[in-house]
């Protein structure tokens, strides 16, 4: 019959107190000049048979110790936490593994993601979506100053606010756009994919581990997407009106000599009421060539924040080929609430993907809150 954990712990406390007894004996017939030889080897060989059996006992006890505490680690790790947010975690990685291992979604796990979604669809609960779409890990530059929402089929004013009196717009280009192309902007539904690939040990791993791994490579994936189109010099086709430097969008491109004074003339040359909230999005080389420009050997102007030296905030992007100026405000991405979630395989190397399907749209507003400041060829 097997022993328990417990008996085992018991022989060797036994055998333990057997060895420790012997062990003294030995020590004090050692010194003793009256004790034979035969008693001193007796004595040695009870220490080794002692000791034998206490290495075969704790061998035992540690094998099952340790069986016990994985059986109890993973009991612990499958038991629902009390913690909301801990629960939430796990729901998240139920989906993601039922989603890799060709599963259905339990409908509990829908449930306590705050959807009222049967399972029966590859439908994202809202939960995921949201803090897939609405909280990238890698940040998108443009997320900190452009609007963002989630809103499906999202109709607005171009303006943030109208009086009764037209002629209240003291910018006549921005009448003249208004005139032309209306005064309402309507947002469509632009689709792209986002692949997180996952390798066995994650799928294995924590729910925490999982859960972070997956979200932030489908973050990060979002974010990328958000730049490239409001950066891109030659837009997909479909995607022409999300780039500011698209000819489609038409910002005005206002030339200078240089950086500095391509800046600060697309500046003064947009209306006082772009220009009062502006800011600059540009890569740090670009701010980088103005500091030594301006500086001329000193080093006094390294140390100046940006907002100091240019005049208004400015973000870095690597994505913005020649600095855009306006008010961001009127830079607007919009979610579409449906996202669909599906699985993959890379073929090459054996990983895994968590797939996710999601539409938006980027929304130039006004072009008119915006200038491009580009060097003037010689």
């Amino acid at each position: 019959m097997k022993k328990t954990l417990f008996e085992l712990k018991q022989d060797m406390a036994t055998v333990g107190q057997q060895l420790q007894k012997v062990e003294n004996e030995l020590a004090a017939k050692a010194v003793d000049v009256n004790a034979s030889s035969d008693d001193i080897k007796a004595l040695q060989k009870s220490k080794e048979d002692l000791k034998m059996r206490f290495e075969v006992i704790k061998e035992q006890h540690d094998t099952m110790e340790a069986e016990e505490r994985a059986k109890f680690n993973q009991q612990k790790k499958s038991e629902p936490s009390h913690d909301p947010e801990q629960r939430i975690v796990e729901a998240k990685a139920q989906l993601i593994r039922a989603v890799m291992n060709k599963e259905p979604v339990p409908v509990e796990v829908y449930q306590t993601l705050g959807d009222n979604q049967t399972g029966g669809g590859k439908f994202l609960p809202k939960t995921v979506s949201t803090d897939i779409l609405v909280e990238p890990y890698v940040k998108n530059p443009l997320r900190d100053i452009s609007t963002f929402t989630q809103i499906p089929n999202l109709e607005i004013p171009k303006l943030n606010f109208t009086l009764d009196d037209d002629d209240f717009i003291a910018d006549t280009e921005t009448a003249k756009e208004l005139k032309a192309t209306g005064d309402s902007v309507s947002f469509g539904r632009h689709k792209f994919k986002v692949f997180a690939g996952i390798s066995e040990t994650v799928l294995n791993g924590t729910h925490t581990t999982l859960v972070s791994h997956v979200e932030r490579a489908l973050q990060s994936g979002v974010a990328a997407k958000e730049k490239k189109v409001a950066f891109a010099t030659t837009p997909k086709t479909g995607e022409e009106h999300m780039s500011f430097y698209s000819t489609e969008t038409g910002i005005k491109v206002v030339n200078g000599e240089n950086k500095y004074k391509a800046i600060k003339a697309a500046l003064a040359d947009l209306h006082e009421d772009y220009r009062e909230n502006a800011e600059i999005v540009m890569t740090y080389q670009d701010y980088s060539d103005i500091i030594e420009f301006l500086s001329n050997g000193s080093a006094t102007l390294y140390s100046a924040q940006p907002e100091q030296i240019l005049g208004k905030p400015v973000t870095f992007s690597d994505s913005a080929v020649d600095p855009v100026v306006g008010d961001f405000s009127y830079s607007h991405f919009n979610y579409d609430l449906s996202v669909l979630y599906d699985r993959d395989k890379d073929v090459k190397t054996g990983i895994e993907q968590f797939v996710i399907t999601a539409w938006f749209d980027h929304q130039i507003k006004l072009k008119s809150a915006f200038r491009i400041a580009r060097v003037t060829t010689p």
